[in-house]
């Protein structure tokens, strides 16, 4: 069962949704049968790509906020974050475009890596302080998780990456997200914002059984003989 995922990087909320939606795969006995896929969006494609502005600077000037009614906010997050498991420097973090690592992370899935990739960010972003729009920073952060150095210079080279990010977003319009995380479980239920796991685990039990009604199990009886297969074993 397909469970796509819009998120930014950028966004607090899509990491603590992150987190507390694998605390509820765990917990889900037929997680085996999920298969998730990450879906780029972005909040604000007009920041530009080298930092110009602190976290609480850029929220005061987005949101009409004081600078005491920001803090009071970003302190909020990140207890919401370490309640979730995960450790936020908000004061760290670079204000930077966020294509390029949307760009990274649609390379990383033709690797099956989009998971490790979406992780690796979001920590480089929200604990690292680290600047997600710039190519040494994410060159190095996709090899940790994997990538061949010169090859994955092909996610900010090749329009196609680029496209494919494009493609998310339009994507993400045209079904009615209006803000990440947004979760789409079998193109039939969805789960808005960073719910605690309790709400993603039930939301798995009522739509499993659904899609399993569709896609049953082959229970075959095997008479067994003498094959091979695809890694060469003959026996």
């Amino acid at each position: 069962m397909k469970i796509e995922i819009w998120s930014d990087v950028m966004c607090p909320f899509c990491y603590i949704g992150k987190r507390n939606f694998e605390t509820a795969l765990a917990q889900f006995p037929e997680k085996e049968h999920i298969e998730v896929v990450w879906k780029s969006f972005q909040l604000d494609p007009t920041i530009p790509e080298v930092a110009n502005e602190t976290q609480e600077e850029y929220l005061v000037k987005r949101k009409g906020m004081s600078i005491e009614q920001v803090k009071g906010m970003l302190e909020n997050v990140t207890q919401s974050a370490k309640e979730a498991g995960l450790d936020y420097h908000l004061d760290k973090s670079m204000i930077v475009n966020s294509q390029k690592a949307h760009q990274l992370i649609q390379f990383a899935k033709t690797k099956g890596l989009g998971d490790e990739a979406e992780e690796r960010l979001f920590k480089a972003f929200f604990t690292e302080g680290k600047s997600i729009a710039d190519i040494e920073t994410l060159t190095q952060l996709g090899k940790e998780i994997g990538l061949d150095e010169t090859e994955l210079q092909t996610a900010f080279t090749d329009d196609k990456y680029a496209y494919l990010v494009n493609q998310d977003i339009q994507e993400a319009q045209q079904i009615g997200v209006r803000g990440v995380p947004f979760f789409v479980i079998d193109r039939k239920y969805a789960v808005s914002g960073a719910q605690p796991a309790e709400a993603f685990l039930q939301t798995l039990e009522k739509a499993f059984p659904e899609w399993r009604k569709l896609n049953p199990e082959n229970n075959f009886e095997i008479a067994k003989g003498q094959s091979c297969t695809p890694d060469g074993k003959c026996e």
